[in-house]
């Protein structure tokens, strides 16, 4: 019984898909439910929840590892995301209010960045060609298709280190972290991907690689619901897409805030520790991220399926979980209060 609970737990962040379905399917306070599950109530339950470091002895991680469940849990993902992304499209009418439409527009959001990039971040450090096209699927619905090559051969191997565009410096606000990792990170993944075509001996490795065709996928797809379902409704689902591309983006600057790696004398910098994240065991806050919130050991050894992810000793930890992390973010005044006090506490200043 033990077990069945522990494996199947990870389906508890689906009823987010739940009060996604009842956002786009009514109206009045049911479109902002998503919102209020997720950054209202899963926040003020956390400050009641004393956080749990416990992690999985050897033989229940040998066994965690093979069970297919846990991976069934994640592919899961990608038939629901475009089922709801398509419930989302076809839910706009004339009788709806401008907060309706702003309520289920977020909703759609939390999922493209609950779901659609959060899961395409497990799926995407698979080596199995399945699972990462499951991972590119799921990029497709926040329109972030170069977070696959950027993420993968960018931030782990350039995290906490000036070379980074997904780490945020000491004292540098989210929204001036917003425009660092959006321009950063899209640039990063043309360099690499045309360096990837140039390795390959590609005779026009600036217009035959990865991430060109990443762009005309995510035009063809543009496309595609611009002339099924219009400019109106297209414009919704670019903001729905921008919410999540935020989202993704506002959990990679609480987790690498004012860390740095320490340049050795050849100008190359040590190797990542779990030093270099912050961590979080917050249990709900772990189950709605897929353990993502144990994000030292996954930087660690990035290999490392979510479900046998460890609290590591070395790692300094977050006051809350990410929804409240994420919240705090969002006022920086708050943020750096907060965090220059945990920051000491761990002494890093």
């Amino acid at each position: 019984m033990v077990s069945f609970i522990k494996t199947f737990r990870y389906l508890s962040p689906f009823i987010i898909y739940f009060f996604a379905y009842l956002a786009f399917t009514r109206t009045g306070i049911y479109c902002f439910i998503p919102l209020i599950f997720v950054f209202f109530l899963v926040p003020i339950v956390e400050l009641f929840i004393e956080p749990n470091p416990k992690n999985l002895m050897e033989t229940e991680e040998v066994v965690a590892k093979e069970n297919k469940i846990y991976d069934f849990i994640l592919w899961l993902t990608v038939p629901l995301q475009y089922v709801f992304l398509y419930i989302f499209l076809q839910s706009f009418n004339d009788q709806l209010s401008f907060i309706d439409i702003l309520g289920r527009i977020i909703a759609m959001g939390l999922l493209c960045g609950g779901f659609g990039i959060n899961v395409a971040h497990e799926l995407g450090h698979r080596v199995n060609k399945t699972e990462q096209f499951f991972a590119k699927s799921l990029l497709l619905t926040s329109l972030y298709m170069h977070f696959f090559i950027e993420h993968n051969k960018g931030h782990h191997k350039h995290v906490a280190t000036p070379n980074d565009p997904s780490t945020a410096k000491y004292k540098q606000s989210l929204y001036s972290f917003w425009l660092q990792t959006f321009r950063g990170t899209y640039v990063k993944a043309w360099q690499i991907a045309i360096q990837d075509a140039q390795k390959r001996k590609s005779k026009f490795p600036h217009i035959l690689n990865e991430m060109a065709l990443f762009q005309m996928i995510q035009i063809g797809f543009c496309l595609l619901i611009y002339l099924n379902f219009g400019l109106v409704i297209f414009s919704h689902f670019l903001v729905a897409a921008f919410i999540g591309a935020a989202l993704l983006e506002t959990v990679n600057y609480i987790e690498h805030y004012g860390l740095q790696r320490q340049q050795r004398n050849d100008q190359t910098f040590e190797r990542v520790l779990p030093a270099h994240s912050w961590n979080s065991n917050h249990v709900i806050g772990r189950l709605i991220f897929f353990e993502l919130s144990r994000h030292s050991d996954h930087h660690y050894m990035a290999s490392r399926k979510y479900q046998v992810l460890r609290h590591m000793e070395d790692a300094p930890q977050m006051p809350t979980g990410y929804p409240g992390m994420i919240l705090l973010a969002l006022v920086p005044p708050v943020w750096f209060s907060v965090m220059d006090k945990q920051m000491k506490k761990h002494s890093i200043l």
